[in-house]
């Protein structure tokens, strides 16, 4: 491999560390969150004319590695028994978010259709990310082959919305809510050694270099290529156009299958160290994004993410109505659904309620779970649909 393409790769897997690092340093990237920075970076890296000629084969590289590996990582986490466990009131919040999300987005299909090109690929990606977060809506990409351009817009308009979807909860979220939903009525939940993660366990990336810490990790990485290689291997046996589908797919089952080993579901940091591959992701497949390209997509695309967000909040707002879903749990699910399971401590502390970030994880790790299978069987089958 040449110097360039050497230092570019380094590049790539050095600058996520620094962002991390940066992030638990100053409270204002926190807020602005390490994802968002890293797409920046990318965008500015890849439109400043710096980058070797040939660079875009080891960026391909990059990105059809990461998200395959990171799957694993983050599924090893998965608590099944806490889903069987989950009170009445979490599991209608979670089912109910699923189905208002896939009104919406297959509505607006139908809506937007012909107006935004590769729409199904758009559908499957929403279905993804509003199911399982970013993690999901990159292994959307992936396996719905879709370009960096349509990727990086789609994404762009979630996080700008979601950002504002986000003000809105950590203020006045909870009163509007209040006005159509129950309040929620505390529970005692017991202790338990087979709760999930907590709030530690997610956000912080504190101790992943100890040797007590590291090694089990790299045990969990070693896993996730052999998922990875595995799954590569049966994908042959399908026809070429599916293959890259079931690869993800096939690495989904096999992150939620060895959830169940009790030895590598005590792994450490396995949720970290997937979300760090993430990063490596985001800020790769930025710097492939032409910017001068993004203009070409049309506006419709905007407004289908954003019926998606806040069309799918009032559907759910009413099924939570019609079955009796207290506020704080409907918040809590939509929060962990739409931004993921590490903002579920942010919101539960806005809302002055501790007791359901046991709620909104189970919620937010079921949604990484199944938000694959969704993604593609959505995409796939709008795709077939006559219109």
């Amino acid at each position: 491999m040449e110097t360039p393409f050497l230092a570019l790769i380094i590049l790539f897997i050095i600058t996520p560390l620094i962002v991390i690092y940066l992030e638990g340093r100053f409270s204002i990237l926190k807020k602005i969150g390490a994802v968002l920075i890293c797409y920046g970076v990318g965008l500015i890296i890849g439109n400043m004319d710096i980058l070797p000629e040939g660079a875009e084969t080891y960026q391909n590289l990059l990105t059809e590695i990461t998200i395959p590996l990171s799957l694993p990582l983050i599924l090893f986490s998965v608590d099944v028994k806490a889903w069987i466990k989950m009170a009445r009131s979490a599991f209608m919040a979670f089912l109910t978010g699923l189905v208002s999300v896939l009104i919406v987005i297959i509505a607006g299909y139908f809506i937007f259709y012909g107006s935004i090109e590769n729409i199904w690929q758009v559908s499957g990606m929403l279905v993804g990310v509003y199911t399982g977060g970013t993690p999901n809506m990159a292994a959307m990409k992936t396996a719905l082959d879709v370009s960096q351009e349509l990727y990086i817009m789609t994404h762009t308009y979630d996080m700008t919305l979601g950002a504002i979807y986000l003000v809105f909860i950590l203020s006045v979220g909870q009163k509007v809510f209040l006005w159509f939903l129950p309040a929620y009525k505390p529970l005692k939940i017991q202790n338990s050694t087979d709760q999930i993660n907590t709030e530690e366990e997610f956000e912080s990336y504190d101790g992943m270099l100890k040797k007590q810490t590291l090694l089990p990790l790299l045990v969990a990485l070693g896993l996730s290529v052999t998922i990875l290689g595995v799954s590569y291997a049966i994908s042959l046996l399908v026809p070429k156009e599916y293959s890259t589908a079931v690869i993800i797919l096939l690495i989904t089952s096999f992150g939620i299958g060895l959830s169940f080993v009790p030895r590598i579901k005590a792994i450490k940091k396995t949720f970290q160290l997937g979300m760090y591959l993430i990063l490596i992701f985001s800020l790769t497949v930025a710097s492939m994004a032409d910017i001068s390209k993004l203009s070409d997509i049309s506006f419709s695309l905007f407004y289908y993410v954003a019926l998606a967000v806040y069309g799918s909040h009032i559907i759910h707002i009413i099924l939570a109505r019609i079955f009796k879903i207290d506020a704080d749990t409907v918040i809590i699910s939509t929060s962990a659904l739409i931004c993921s399971p590490p903002f579920v401590p942010v919101v539960a502390g806005a809302l002055k309620n501790k007791e359901i970030i046991l709620t909104g994880l189970v919620v937010g790790i079921a949604g990484y779970a199944i938000g694959n299978y969704l993604g593609v069987l959505i995409a796939y089958l709008l795709k077939a649909m006559p219109v």
